[in-house]
């Protein structure tokens, strides 16, 4: 299978976007089990109103004065508030598509060697669907990778207990100084939340 159905869009800060199209190979739309396991966590910065931002705020709980997070999944492993269809069945699709979070963004369906994401593959089995098969190889990422300077400090700014907390072995690559994609940092965020 080609891989043409996990759509890329490098963004100019180098952050990597996918957009699944709507047609029927799409595997998503017969699964949405991403979207009932995690907990989307996001800078606030992207709540729709005076921030400029696109999530629709009436879908979205505040978690910290920066953080924010989809409706439904505060907690996680529980149904994110946009998801509309029924788990596992065909017709499953996000009712914000376009305004979705970062985090939704960039969770891969497909690795860049084509492989089928792990997790995807984990929760598509915990709802009784069958594997995902390879793709082709995402053609190789030309820019240079986005580099933290100062990866305790992002982390001190977002969150000021971060440094107390982030001397844990889930954020050494971040502490060490270890090229990290944005959701790296608000998975990080996340798991030392109070």
């Amino acid at each position: 299978m080609d891989n043409d159905i996990q759509i890329r869009l490098i963004q100019e800060d180098n952050r990597v976007f996918l957009d699944m199209p709507d047609t029927p190979d799409n595997p998503c739309f017969s699964c949405g089990a991403c979207c009932q396991h995690f907990r989307v966590s996001f800078y606030c910065g992207e709540v729709a109103g005076g921030s400029g931002g696109f999530v629709p705020a009436e879908l979205v709980t505040m978690l910290n004065p920066v953080m924010a997070c989809m409706k439904g999944t505060e907690a996680g492993g529980a149904r994110c508030v946009a998801l509309q269809g029924t788990i596992g069945q065909p017709g499953i699709a996000c009712g914000i598509y376009a305004n979705r979070p970062t985090p939704c963004r960039e969770f891969p369906t497909w690795l860049d060697d084509g492989s089928p994401n792990p997790d995807c593959q984990r929760l598509r089995a915990t709802i009784g669907l069958p594997p995902l098969q390879p793709v082709a190889p995402t053609p190789p990422h030309t820019s240079e990778p986005v580099q933290l300077s100062d990866p305790l400090a992002t982390l001190s700014e977002c969150l000021p207990s971060a440094p107390a907390q982030a001397d844990t072995d889930c954020c050494k690559p971040l502490l060490e100084g270890e090229p990290a994609p944005p959701y790296a940092v608000i998975h990080e965020l996340n798991r030392h939340q109070p």
